[in-house]
Formats: C-alpha cells, sequence, structure tokens
C-alpha cells in the first residue's frame, strides 16, 4: 500500500493467497470528508485492487451469468469507510473513503474473479445485455469496521445472496455469507487492508458457491410433465 501525491499509483505485490491485493491511496489537495466549517483537511482515497485465486474445486461451467446491480442501505452504500465502535453506535472514518461505494466494490472485485476464474466465459454486468442463464443477485449487509468490544477492529462483510434461473426467475440457490478480518491495528491503512482480505474471501466464496450451485442446477433433469 502506497500514498502518493499527483502521481499514478505503484504497482501491488502478489501474496500467497491473493495474486495481487493492495490499496492504492490517492492524496487529494482540498478535499474534506468532515462537512463544511473549519478547515479543510487533505483527504485520502482507498481503492482496493483486489485478485482472487481460482480454487481448484470450482467446476467449469457452460451457462451463461449476469451480475445485478448490487443493493445496500444508503448508509452501507456510500464511499465512506464506515466503523462501527459499540453495537448500536456507526461512525465513518475521517479524512478518508473509498473510492467507490461498497456496491460498486463488491460488483468489481466478483466479476473479476470470475473472469479470473476460466471457469465460466460468459459472464457480464445485466447492463451488458448478455443473454444469461442464471442471475446473481446480492444485497450488502453489513460492509464496516467492526470493534465489537476489542481493541482494534475487524473489517466485517456481510453479503445476502440469490441465484436465479434466468427463464422463470426461479430462486436456484440462496445463502448468506459473512467474513470477518481483524486488522493489524486501529490505523486506516490497516483497517483497508483488513479489508481486502476480507473482500477476496468472500468473493471466492460466492463465486465458487455460484458455480457449484448452477451447475447443479443445469445437470439437474427437467420436471416430470404431468400427462
Amino acid at each position: 500500500m502506497s500514498t502518493i501525491a499527483n502521481t499514478a499509483p505503484s504497482p501491488c505485490r502478489s501474496g500467497p493467497r491473493l495474486l495481487a491485493t493492495c490499496a492504492v491511496a490517492l492524496v487529494l489537495a482540498g478535499c474534506s470528508l468532515l462537512g463544511s466549517g473549519g478547515p479543510r483537511e487533505r483527504a485520502t482515497i482507498y481503492s482496493p485492487d483486489v485478485r482472487v485465486q481460482p480454487d481448484p474445486s470450482w467446476p467449469s461451467v457452460p451457462w451463461q451469468l449476469s451480475i445485478a446491480s448490487a443493493s445496500a442501505a444508503r448508509m452501507v452504500d456510500s464511499p465512506r469507510i464506515s466503523v462501527r465502535p459499540t453495537a448500536s453506535e456507526l461512525q465513518v472514518y475521517g479524512g478518508a473513503s473509498w473510492s467507490q461505494p461498497s456496491t460498486d466494490l463488491l460488483e468489481s472485485t466478483v466479476l473479476r474473479a470470475f473472469e479470473d476464474s476460466g471457469r465460466i466465459h460468459g459472464v457480464a454486468r445485466t447492463a451488458a445485455g448478455i443473454r444469461p442463464d442464471y442471475k446473481l443477485v446480492m444485497d450488502i449487509r453489513r460492509f464496516e469496521s467492526d470493534y465489537a468490544g476489542n481493541a482494534t477492529p475487524s473489517a466485517t462483510i456481510e453479503i445476502a445472496a440469490k441465484l436465479l434461473h434466468s427463464r422463470d426467475q426461479r430462486v436456484v440457490d440462496s445463502r448468506t455469507f459473512l467474513e470477518a478480518r481483524p486488522a493489524g491495528g486501529t490505523a486506516v491503512p490497516q483497517v483497508v487492508a483488513a479489508f481486502e482480505a476480507a473482500l477476496a474471501a468472500i468473493s471466492a466464496d460466492i463465486v465458487g458457491w455460484t458455480l457449484s450451485s448452477g451447475q447443479a442446477d443445469h445437470q439437474a433433469p427437467d420436471d416430470p410433465v404431468s400427462p
């Protein structure tokens, strides 16, 4: 992770589980996340670049998949980096934000994981206009740094996912995914690194589940037709 002022981001390094994962911090002068009033401060924008390593157990599939626009509550669907210091309190980190709302970060990571997996050739966002056999629908319930009574927080992501059959909108399968990765400390860069790990792990789980559930449905015999 590097912080760079008015220059291009430096390249990321590959890790053993993630092919490459980093947050490129672009320091923008004159931006403030604290609202009007008071001196304006430099804001750091974090842009996670998460790569998911394919699991050998994932099946290769012949069908096509569309990824619907992810949904989330307004507080969750925001570029602000949310932090939960107590169970009933939700705040944001001052002077820092994501480069995109959480829904866009999730969609981009999951789509890239499908594309990089080599297990499916027909995958795109719904707006791309492909003729999919299945559709993946995701709702983000949590995308926050949660202290949960600890001295340091965990990057916590919770996703409710449904896989639909495009022809009749039948729910093929549904599942809620939850990933919490402890941060190495309380500093924002450490929290961002934990988010990267959590986003990579939960995206891998979603991709593997989608491929397996869709392929099981695709190979299932058709229901017998009543005479």
